[in-house]
């Protein structure tokens, strides 16, 4: 199975992407996550304004195959929600790390994202 692991994003090891720019993170789910999870039929994300705790399950994720948590690694305030997820949750499916993003967020302290995974100790991670 090939997936797709973008390059200059980092990674968690329960398979969350985020891509920095400055203080604002996207957050979604991997490719690798998506393929596992199969057909999404339902994503319920959290209201714009939360102050978000690292360790927090920050979002709802069900496919035909099972439910899950999205947690959230380091302390942030949600700037932004993909509204478009809940009228179209295959968005996940179809584009994992780009339309089918979850949430924005503004991180509380700058550098945590150094402590995630880079491109190549995913890959290692989940033998891609």
């Amino acid at each position: 199975m090939s997936i797709e692991i973008m390059k200059n994003v980092r990674f968690s090891d329960s398979h969350e992407w985020f891509a920095a720019e400055g203080d604002v993170v996207t957050v979604g789910i991997t490719d690798y996550a998506q393929s596992q999870l199969g057909d999404v039929v339902y994503v319920e994300l959290p209201e714009e304004g939360a102050e978000l705790t690292a360790g927090d399950e920050v979002a709802v994720i069900e496919s035909v195959k099972a439910a899950g948590d999205i947690s959230i690694p380091f302390d942030a305030t949600v700037l932004a929600v993909n509204d478009a997820l809940e009228g179209d949750p295959e968005l996940v499916n179809r584009d994992p790390m780009g339309e089918g993003w979850f949430m924005r967020v503004r991180l509380a302290k700058e550098g945590d994202l150094e402590t995630l995974l880079n491109a190549g100790a995913y890959a290692d991670l989940v033998g891609g």
